[in-house]
């Protein structure tokens, strides 16, 4: 990737970098350096940690000073509906952060949706990351805040924050008298950055699956894809 190449990335986050190296390392995805062993930098995961970290509080933060009088639990679902991997793959596409990744050979002509958009939304944390190393939480906060946090709205008007585990929980008990239970169908993925594929069951037939980068987060998936089948 070329120096103006960088710049055309920085101007879309709107963050010129002191050190371009570490925006550079957040878009590196392990798997380019199983290719490129020689490569001088690393991969993106320890800057996706920090990211993580610093988007949580800037967003837990903002909500529980904006919404005095809202409760816990739905400050908590709010939350949860403006970090997950979904509204971050949202981000990194409006941002076009795809066209700047270092991805290997194989797993840029890899076409399965659901993989490039973890990989991508693990991408915006890292650019969060790197943007807290390269010049403090105020810039990371303004990112966050012009490019998350401005969804809310959206969410609010949509009611997505609903949580569909308990919604599908639910909607199972009142018209089949069944409680729904969950068992992961396949983990794949280091230790810190698995991909869960979990089902969805009333008693022993599966009635959807969902993907996630935690069990919870593949569990509501399943949920959210047992409501659109169900039809409740």
């Amino acid at each position: 990737m070329t120096t103006n190449d960088l710049l055309k990335l920085e101007k879309k986050l709107g963050v010129i970098f002191k050190d371009d190296s570490f925006l550079k390392q957040a878009l590196v995805h392990r798997s380019y350096l199983n290719e490129h062993p020689d490569f001088k930098m690393g991969h993106n995961e320890r800057l996706e940690f920090l990211g993580d970290a610093v988007l949580e509080i800037v967003v837990t933060e903002y909500l529980y000073l904006s919404f005095a009088d809202t409760p816990e639990g739905d400050l908590t679902n709010w939350r949860a509906s403006l970090v997950n991997a979904k509204m971050l793959y949202e981000v990194a596409a409006e941002l076009g952060i795809e066209d700047y990744l270092y991805l290997s050979k194989g797993e840029s002509r890899d076409k399965n949706k659901k993989s490039r958009q973890f990989i991508l939304a693990n991408a915006v944390e890292a650019i969060i990351g790197a943007m807290y190393l390269d010049q403090g939480i105020e810039v990371a906060k303004k990112f966050i805040l012009k490019n998350v946090v401005s969804k809310l709205d959206d969410i609010l008007r949509n009611q997505t924050y609903l949580d569909p585990k308990s919604t599908f929980q639910e909607k199972a008990q009142e018209h089949k008298g069944i409680t729904p239970h969950y068992e992961i169908l396949e983990e794949k993925g280091p230790d810190h950055a698995k991909i869960f594929t979990v089902g969805l069951y009333l008693e022993e037939e599966m009635i959807a699956t969902g993907i996630g980068s935690s069990k919870q987060e593949a569990q509501v998936d399943a949920a959210a894809n047992g409501l659109k089948k169900m039809a409740w």
